[in-house]
Parts: structure tokens; C-alpha cells; sequence
């Protein structure tokens, strides 16, 4: 009977180094500012409360609701982000109020809440999206600029933009791209915004996709290593 339960324990422990630990991803829901905010936290493999992560705020792109939230963690940062050991939040727009409107009212109330709720390294967060994901993603670092590290969008750019928006991120490390195909305005508007950034001294990217539309598959899957290639620099420091 010993050796039966000896045998049973080696498999066990077997299995157990076989089969890598996964990143765990939870829903969660939280009041901020007078408003019932949905989200979605993957945590890293083997992760530790009391250890300090870097942490991406992600938000998704056309409604911003949890369906899209669930589109940027699985096209773009929950595989890199457990490979990694990233912490990832991704906010819902709450009651359909996108973030680069009347849904910005959580912050930075909903900043503070994670930085209570998770050990984030340095206190600030990289904060990044896709398409109006990518244009909340400027709008909020710019109105809260203590909190973040870098922003990147892809597509994306300022929110009614004004040269005190784009002093105010001068200080992190800026990503942006944009498919060679998209039809809409992004092109001139990134470029130009990534062009003044630059002029301060600011790490400024901005990068036509060849051959892709609005919806790049160049970042995505594998090829989302490049955002998180990205991150690792604006921890270096964002400035020429």
C-alpha cells in the first residue's frame, strides 16, 4: 500500500512539472466615481501578492465593452504578459460611456483601487489599445500623467488634442501604429503627434504596418512580443 502511495505521489509531482502554471484571469467589478466598472486582471504565473509587477491598463477598442476587453487579452497581451510576468487590467466602459469621454470619470479613483488592490512596480502602469482603446488610452495618461510609464496605441492618438495634452505625456514613452491600408484619418494625425513628441526629447514611435487595414495582425499572436518590447524600453526611461 506504501508503494502504491508513493508511486501516486511521484506521478502527481510529475504531472505537476509537465504542466506549467497558467496565468490566471479573473472578472471583476468595482464602484468608482459613482459608476459599477467591469474588468478582466490576468495575473502572471506563480504569482505573488507581496512581489511588485509591471502593469499594462488595456482598454478595447470600438464600444469598449467586455467582448473587446476579452479581443485585446486574447489577440495581444495575455500570453505575452504570463511569459513575461506582467499584470494586465483591462477595464468595460462603464454604462457605454467610452473612456475618452464621460467613462474617464474613474479615474484616477480606479488607478488608486488597483494600486490598493495589486503590488505594481514603480506605482505606474503602461497603458495601451487599440483604435478608440488606442485614443482612450492617450486621452486618460494624459489627464493622469503620474500614473503612467508609456502609451501605446494601435491606432490611436490624442482626443481633441492640444499642446498642454502632449506636454503632458513629453515624459513617457510613446508607441504608436497604424496599417498601411487603414482608410481613416489615423496617418496624419499620429504622425504628427509622434513628429512633436519627438521635438521634446520624448521616445516617439510611429509605425505604418505594410500591408495591413485597421485591424493589425501584425501585433498580434506572436507578434505581440513587439508591444511588450515597447514596455521594456519605457522601463529603461522614455527620454532621447
Amino acid at each position: 500500500m506504501n508503494a502504491i502511495i508513493r508511486t501516486a505521489a511521484l506521478v502527481a509531482c510529475l504531472m505537476a512539472v509537465a504542466s506549467p502554471l497558467r496565468a490566471e484571469m479573473s472578472e471583476k467589478t468595482k464602484k468608482v466615481s459613482g459608476m459599477t466598472v467591469h474588468y478582466k486582471v490576468v495575473l502572471p504565473a506563480g504569482y505573488d501578492p507581496m512581489k511588485a509587477y509591471p502593469a499594462i491598463l488595456a482598454f478595447g477598442g470600438g464600444p469598449q465593452t467586455m467582448n473587446t476587453v476579452d479581443g485585446i487579452l486574447m489577440r495581444n497581451l495575455r500570453a505575452e504578459a504570463e511569459k513575461r510576468g506582467y499584470i494586465v487590467i483591462a477595464p468595460a466602459a462603464p454604462d457605454g460611456r467610452l473612456f475618452f469621454e464621460d467613462g474617464a470619470g474613474i479615474f484616477p479613483e480606479f488607478l488608486k483601487a488597483m494600486l490598493a488592490d495589486y503590488k505594481i512596480d514603480g506605482g505606474k502602469f503602461h497603458i495601451a489599445g487599440p483604435s478608440n482603446g488606442g485614443i482612450a488610452a492617450f486621452h486618460v495618461a494624459a489627464a493622469n500623467p503620474q500614473y503612467f510609464l508609456s502609451v501605446t496605441a494601435f491606432p490611436g492618438y490624442m482626443w481633441q488634442p492640444s499642446t498642454a495634452k502632449l506636454q503632458a505625456i513629453s515624459n513617457m514613452c510613446v508607441f504608436m501604429y497604424v496599417g498601411e491600408l487603414d482608410e481613416y484619418m489615423w496617418h496624419g494625425e499620429m504622425k504628427q503627434e509622434a513628429e512633436y513628441l519627438r521635438s521634446k526629447g520624448t521616445i516617439a514611435r510611429y509605425t505604418v504596418e505594410k500591408g495591413q487595414p485597421h485591424r493589425l495582425d501584425t501585433l498580434a499572436g506572436e507578434h505581440a512580443a513587439r508591444l511588450f518590447d515597447g514596455f521594456e524600453q519605457a522601463r529603461k526611461g522614455c527620454k532621447e
